[in-house]
């Protein structure tokens, strides 16, 4: 549980460094990217392997509804993270699309996960998601929505979307969790 829970607090801190020291972070330029970089790839290394060695109670097990519930919000949350690199319609009406991704998924993750691991990995990544919307909000009150992109950008938003969520599916049965319900 030990290396789960500094996964997750490596994943907070790689992300506040920018917020918390911001003139650091400036002046280490492309450096500091790679720093950041190689801090979060430390933090899926040690959350991966701190989830596969974490035991602990389980308060509620896989439904079947709530399997079905958690593959559309995952095609959601795909979606959103798509949708914000090609700047769909929707980027236009939420402001922050890839931490909201993550809210979804995490949230979507902890339906069908009632186990304390589960709780500290995506309830962790889910309030690092909300404290991260809040403190930019408050850094940056003001939100000029993007201005709108051509019909085709959606296309590919839902292209990405059905071809990430195929992968993704792929390598989750491929690690042994079946997440076709």
């Amino acid at each position: 549980m030990v290396y789960l829970i500094l996964g997750v607090g490596l994943w907070w801190g790689a992300h506040a460094f920018k917020r918390i020291a911001p003139a650091a972070r400036a002046q280490m330029g492309n450096a500091g990217k790679g720093l950041v970089t190689a801090l979060l790839l430390i933090a899926v290394a040690l959350m991966y392997w701190g989830y596969g060695q974490a035991q602990g109670p389980v308060w509620w097990g896989r439904h079947p509804a709530l399997v079905g519930i958690n593959n559309l919000l995952m095609l959601f949350a795909f979606y959103l993270y798509a949708a914000s690199g090609a700047k769909t319609w929707i980027t236009r009406k939420i402001r922050h699309p890839q931490l909201t991704a993550v809210k979804v998924w995490a949230l979507a993750h902890l339906l069908v996960n009632g186990d304390l691991r589960s709780l500290i990995l995506f309830g962790g990544l889910l309030a690092w998601a909300v404290v991260s919307v809040i403190v930019i909000n408050r850094a940056q009150p003001v939100w000029e929505p993007p201005s709108p992109r051509p019909v085709a950008k959606e296309f590919v938003a839902i292209g990405a979307t059905l071809g990430v969520t195929v992968v993704v599916m792929v390598i989750h049965n491929w690690l042994g969790v079946q997440p076709w319900g």
